[in-house]
Parts: structure tokens; C-alpha cells; sequence
């Protein structure tokens, strides 16, 4: 399997547990990518980078996920290794906003 085919299926997998969740994820730009869309897509103010690699450059994933994410998304690398689970990495201060959020509806 070439790493296109290794690529896209990795994102039809994520689109998958996506929906699991219940949101209603899919596959972006179903071609090359070219032109900036998230790979997945499908949860509002999150561009989402999706990596099915052994070796990942995860500085370049994530400069990748900043330059194509629209002003107002907040990019994230959702990877994973063969046998191994779903990981994500964000930048520090978009995960401190998301602790933040979740830690003020736990004060309730």
C-alpha cells in the first residue's frame, strides 16, 4: 500500500471514530489536499491534520495544520502508528483554552 492510499484510508478511519462521538465528521478535499482543506472535517473552529505514519515529523505536521488552518481554527495533528491509539497534538496555549473551558464547566 503506497502512503496516499495508507493516508487516505488513515482519514476515513478517524472520520470513522469521529461519528462514533457523534460528530458528523468526514473526509475534506477527497484529492490532493491542495487546496488547504483540514483533512478531516466536521467539528466547527478545529482544522484537523490527520497523520497514518510509522515516523512522523510532528514540528512539520503541526507547521502544516498552522498554515492551513483558517484564522479562526484552532489546528491539531490527530495521528497514529500501526497498534497503537489515536494521539493528538495541539499547541500548548490552544490546549490551555481547552482546559480552561472544561475546567469552568466543572465549577458548576
Amino acid at each position: 500500500m503506497n502512503s496516499r492510499q495508507k493516508g487516505a484510508r488513515g482519514e476515513r478511519e478517524l472520520a470513522s471514530l469521529l461519528r462514533d462521538y457523534g460528530f458528523k465528521a468526514r473526509r475534506g478535499q477527497q484529492y490532493c489536499g491542495a487546496n488547504g482543506d483540514a483533512d478531516v472535517i466536521g467539528i466547527p473552529g478545529i482544522h484537523i491534520e490527520c497523520k497514518r505514519v510509522e515516523r512522523l515529523d510532528i514540528s512539520k505536521a503541526m507547521e502544516q495544520a498552522k498554515n492551513d488552518a483558517k484564522p479562526f481554527e484552532v489546528p491539531v495533528v490527530i495521528h497514529r502508528k500501526n497498534n497503537d491509539p489515536w494521539k493528538v497534538t495541539m499547541e500548548f496555549d490552544d490546549w490551555i483554552g481547552f482546559l480552561r473551558e472544561w475546567m469552568a464547566g466543572r465549577e458548576e
